[in-house]
C-alpha cells in the first residue's frame, strides 16, 4: 500500500505521542509501512492525526530509539532490517521510563551533593518545609506538583545556573511526559502508585535531612536509592 493511502485514526491528546507511537508501530508491524519505506514527513503526520508536529517528533524520536525507524537526511524510512522483537505500547512506556531515570541518575546525584555542600540555612527550610507536607493520602495530582517543587528547590541550591538549566529540561520531560500520565493514572496501578507516594513522602524527607546536615554522602545515598526505587515499582509493577 502506497503511503499516502495508509489509514492513520485521529488522536486523543491525552496521551498523544504513545499512541502516534503505537499507530506507527502497529502499521510498520503489519507490513503496510514495509522495511525500506518513506515514513510520512512531520507535517504530513501532523495533519492526518489532527495533532501538533511536536507530538508527531516526540513519537518518531521513540520508534528511532527503538530501531524500527532511521534518519536519512531530512526524511525518516523504516529500517530495513527490522529488530526480532516489537514492543507493544506498555514496553514503549517504560523504555522512555528507563531512560529518563538514567539521565536523572547522571544529572540528579550530583546536583543533589553540591546542594548539600552549599546550601544555606534559608534553603534548609525551604526544603523542610516542602518535605514536611508530604502525606500518605495525597492524589496524584497534588504530590506531582509538590515532587517538582521540592526536587526543583533541592537543585536550585547546588550554585550552578547552567546545571540548574539542564536539570529543570530533564524535570519537564518527566512532569509533562504522556508516558508518565498513561502509567500514574491506569486504574489498575492505584496501589503501587499509591505505594510511591508513600515511599517517596519518605525518601524526600531524608534528603531534607542530609541538606540540612550538610552531608553530601548522606545525600549521595538517599537520592540514588530514591530514584532507584521508583524507577523499580514503575517498571516492574505498573501496566
Amino acid at each position: 500500500m502506497a503511503n499516502g493511502e495508509v489509514a492513520f485514526e485521529p488522536i486523543e491528546r491525552e496521551t498523544v505521542s504513545t499512541k502516534i507511537r503505537e499507530q506507527l508501530l502497529q502499521r510498520i508491524t503489519t507490513g503496510e509501512l514495509a522495511p525500506g519505506d518513506p515514513v510520512p514527513s512531520e507535517r504530513e503526520l501532523a495533519e492526518r492525526f489532527q495533532v501538533a508536529r511536536s507530538s508527531v517528533r516526540e513519537a518518531m524520536q521513540g520508534l528511532v530509539s527503538l530501531g524500527v525507524v532511521r534518519r536519512r537526511g531530512n526524511r525518516s524510512y523504516v529500517t530495513e532490517h527490522l529488530p526480532e522483537i516489537m514492543l507493544d505500547a506498555d514496553d514503549l512506556n517504560k523504555t522512555f521510563v528507563r531512560q529518563l531515570f538514567e539521565t536523572r541518575r547522571v544529572l540528579e546525584g550530583p546536583i543533589f551533593v553540591l546542594a548539600a555542600t552549599r546550601a544555606d540555612v534559608g534553603d534548609h527550610g525551604a526544603a523542610r518545609t516542602i518535605a514536611d507536607q508530604f502525606t500518605d493520602d495525597l492524589d496524584i495530582e497534588s504530590f506531582r506538583r509538590l515532587d517538582r517543587e521540592f526536587h526543583t528547590t533541592i537543585a536550585a541550591t547546588c550554585g550552578n545556573p547552567l546545571l540548574i538549566e539542564l536539570y529543570g529540561k530533564v524535570l519537564d520531560q518527566l512532569f509533562r511526559s504522556d508516558e508518565f500520565h498513561t502509567l500514574l493514572r491506569h486504574g489498575d496501578n492505584r496501589d503501587s502508585v499509591q505505594r510511591i507516594i508513600r515511599e517517596s513522602g519518605q525518601a524526600h524527607r531524608q534528603i531534607a535531612d542530609a541538606l540540612v546536615n550538610g552531608d553530601p554522602e548522606a545525600m549521595q545515598a538517599a537520592i540514588g536509592r530514591h530514584l532507584s526505587n521508583v524507577e523499580r515499582t514503575i517498571v516492574d509493577d505498573l501496566v
